[in-house]
């Protein structure tokens, strides 16, 4: 579960200026936390098909976000791949 003040570390952590709350990036970090807490769970309970599920969908959704940063602005999209430890 994401904590409210987890949630806020994560998005000060990757906001792009002091308002910013829903940029690209700090979708993607937070949906990254998420899948990572997901599949943790997984590893613990290996037949709950419906978190599967729904680990699925948070995957292809920031997929979808990173190909859109990667189109946008490579800069970017490669700062953030380092920055979360994605890929490479």
């Amino acid at each position: 579960m994401l904590t409210k003040e987890k949630k806020s570390t994560i998005v000060s952590a990757h906001k792009r200026n002091p308002q910013d709350t829903g940029s690209t990036e700090v979708q993607i970090a937070l949906l990254s936390d998420r899948i990572s807490q997901l599949s943790h769970h997984l590893g613990t309970f290996k037949k709950d098909h419906s978190s599967r599920n729904g680990l699925m969908r948070l995957v292809g959704q920031r997929k979808r976000l990173l190909g859109y940063i990667k189109r946008e602005d490579v800069q970017r999209y490669e700062q953030l791949i380092l920055k979360l430890g994605l890929r490479k």
